[in-house]
């Protein structure tokens, strides 16, 4: 069977998925930011995670300037906030990157909100999430004068109340929502249909109870109300029907408590493009829609604006990123159709990449170190871990001269891989660089043995 791309299309770097640095040189090398990928390996060892700094600030200033944009247009007296979502990715010199840019960060664990902290990112610009806050980390983030606590079960509005009065003090409260909708991507990442461990749910009405408990609580501040619909979403359909759900109950609130909502959190989830079929919606069609839908639902209902927010992960660090591997082995396997397949195994895997186990995601791949005008094979990237499911890229096509020792690189991997890496088979994680005109900065180092075995006491 005859591969279905040519040695072109094998070797392009388009810029619909790869960050708009990437390019080749004169040996056929890829390129990032003006750095050749060889010559970053002499130094940072493979598995390696390379962030194109201009480009992830490219895309936090064009998500800034379109939604302040979009605020303007339908004159909205509060600027729209953007939350970073750290989930995504986070390091300190990371964070310190974006706040400079004006954003605020969405944390969900004490971890995150002491990296949030370190980074430089005032407590009052920072949200914080997660389903099960305990004691000690709503405590933490009280006494760091957390700007929003996005309260997710009865349970936690209450640890939130006992603490914020032993304290003195009134924090601000977002009820999160469930809205009862599933944006349309993998099962395990939807998370606003009703049998999910996130979130109040509307259906239920506990939406309606938690708010009328969080009024009532004198040690707490009813800011707004927040949603999150699910991950990699592509348009606004979603978003539209969460925020008329939501804009439902901000006038239930007002006839029963006489209380407008402040701010309108509509989370994350805005897709991006990994393989040449994805289509994202531009970030400048997508704010302008969902500012107007909003705008629309409340002042339809006789609703006063809220601030609205928003919390990207993905799409500010995904596109940004690539990851580095060396080519360690590679096998031909005969199919039952009488095509081969050529497994490349590299010296990473679901170690630093998870997700294509996890959801199936998918990927693009190329060869990094050379171009090659040999006929495209199809491959199957997969790591070296003690698992069948150590797949990074199911089905790509490489060139047929691949040798171990080769460099490959697979793009926006910026978002979830770095975050839910891990230790399996014992394996050191791999570092991260940002890279900018030349310039190379460490944001992670990579893992070494002894962080690896640091916590077992025999070693």
């Amino acid at each position: 069977m005859a591969p279905n791309i040519s040695n072109a299309a094998m070797n392009e770097i388009s810029d619909h998925i790869w960050p708009k640095s990437a390019n080749r040189n004169n040996d056929g090398a890829l390129v990032i930011s003006g750095l050749d990928v060889r010559e970053i390996s002499h130094k940072y060892p493979t598995p390696l995670f390379i962030l194109d700094e201009t480009d992830l600030i490219n895309r936090v200033q064009k998500y800034m300037k379109s939604f302040s944009k979009a605020s303007h247009g339908n004159k909205l007296t509060k600027e729209t906030k953007i939350f970073y979502a750290s989930k995504a990715f986070t390091s300190s010199l990371f964070i310190k990157l974006i706040v400079n840019e004006g954003m605020g960060v969405d944390v969900a664990t004490e971890g995150e909100l002491r990296v949030a902290l370190a980074g430089g990112c005032k407590p009052e610009n920072i949200v914080f999430h997660g389903n099960n806050k305990s004691l000690e980390e709503l405590a933490f983030a009280i006494e760091k004068k957390v700007g929003l606590f996005a309260v997710d079960s009865f349970f936690e509005i209450a640890r939130l109340a006992q603490i914020a009065n032993e304290k003195g003090v009134k924090p601000n409260v977002l009820v999160r929502v469930t809205a009862g909708i599933e944006a349309h991507t993998h099962e395990f990442v939807a998370t606003a249909h009703e049998d999910q461990k996130f979130g109040f749910s509307l259906a239920a009405g506990d939406a309606d109870e938690a708010v009328r408990r969080v009024v009532k609580d004198e040690n707490l501040q009813l800011a707004g109300l927040h949603s999150h619909i699910g991950s990699q979403i592509f348009d606004n359909k979603g978003f539209e029907i969460a925020a008329t759900r939501l804009a439902e109950l901000a006038l239930r609130i007002t006839k029963e408590h006489n209380v407008q909502i402040e701010m309108l959190n509509l989370g994350g989830g805005m897709g991006i493009a990994y393989i040449d079929s994805d289509a994202p919606l531009a970030i400048e069609q997508m704010s302008s829609e969902l500012v107007d839908i909003v705008y629309k639902l409340f002042t339809t209902n006789g609703l006063a604006m809220p601030q609205l927010a928003f919390e990207p992960g993905r799409a500010i660090v995904g596109p940004s990123m690539i990851t580095l591997y060396t080519v360690g082995t590679t096998k031909k396997i005969e199919l039952e159709n009488g095509e081969k397949r050529t497994y490349v195994a590299v010296d990473g895997g679901m170690s630093d990449n998870i997700r294509t186990a996890l959801y199936g995601a998918q990927y693009s791949v190329t060869l990094a170190s050379r171009l090659s005008k040999a006929e495209p094979m199809l491959s199957r990237i997969v790591g070296k871990h003690c698992e069948s499911g150590d797949i990074i890229v199911k089905d790509c096509y490489l060139p047929e001269d691949l040798v171990p020792g080769d460099l490959v690189a697979v793009a926006a991997t910026g978002a979830y891989n770095r975050s839910m890496s891990s230790q399996y088979n014992l394996v050191t994680r791999p570092g991260v660089i940002s890279v900018n005109n030349k310039n190379i900065t460490e944001l992670l180092r990579r893992e070494t043995y002894e962080d690896v075995f640091i916590t077992d006491p025999g070693l």
